[in-house]
């Protein structure tokens, strides 16, 4: 049985993923910052929960310790914010705006990796390790501005993994950046409810359907959720 670890999952996409994964035939490590009802409910001889706070090095190394020796096939970095837009725009955003949501969507995603690595690497190939990120990190696909501390922590955690593709590449570990368009969660707080969002089950189902097709020469790349690469 393959192993997934999954960040973020008392909600949304990261709860959805989960779900997902259990059906898939994967046992789940399913963690979340917050031990709340949805992370509960995943329970099961399939999958076992935690909280995992990806700021906190001390969290990710006990969550490291916890994890021993376990090979692991997949490891998902779906945990993120995003900070209200008020409080996100050139004349607003405040340093600690910046930190705190960098300290999530950017370094936790490096550091849970950096942790877990010999973990993904002990697993037969194909291994995968993907972020969920957002085509708001695109420079090139940047026609709105805005959104100053949360489209530069994805543009930078977009960066981070095309490293970790690089570096991977010849140990068959597959990288990929995951886009899952406007999707229905409460992430920061907002619901979306715009014409072209979907609920997070099909979000996720279509980012799985995106991670099963590549392979180690699809490694580094940028995946909109409909299948179609996305620009830098």
């Amino acid at each position: 049985m393959p192993t997934a670890v999954v960040t973020g999952c008392n909600s949304g996409i990261g709860h959805a993923f989960a779900q997902l994964l259990i059906k898939e035939g994967y046992f789940v490590y399913a963690v979340d910052l917050n031990a709340g009802e949805k992370l509960l409910a995943l329970h099961s001889d399939k999958c076992q929960i935690g909280r995992l706070d990806v700021t906190s090095l001390e969290s990710i190394y006990e969550f490291k310790l916890s994890l021993g020796d376990k090979k692991v096939d997949l490891l998902l970095n779906v945990a993120g914010v995003m900070p209200p837009p008020q409080a996100d725009s050139l004349r607003t955003v405040k340093q600690e705006t910046l930190q705190s949501t960098f300290a999530v969507n950017t370094f936790g995603p490096l550091l849970l990796t950096q942790a877990l690595l010999d973990n993904v690497l002990a697993a037969p190939s194909p291994r995968h390790i993907a972020v969920v990120s957002s085509r708001v990190g695109s420079i090139a696909d940047n026609t709105s501005g805005g959104a100053y501390a949360y489209r530069s922590s994805k543009a930078a955690v977009n960066s981070i993994f095309k490293s970790l593709a690089v570096e991977l590449k010849d140990k068959d570990v597959v990288v990929s950046m995951l886009h899952p368009g406007i999707t229905r969660t409460n992430l920061g707080g907002i619901v979306v409810n715009s014409p072209e969002s979907v609920e997070a089950e099909e979000a996720a189902g279509k980012l799985w359907k995106v991670l099963q097709s590549k392979k180690i020469e699809d490694t580094g790349k940028f995946w909109h959720r409909e299948g179609q690469e996305l620009p830098w």
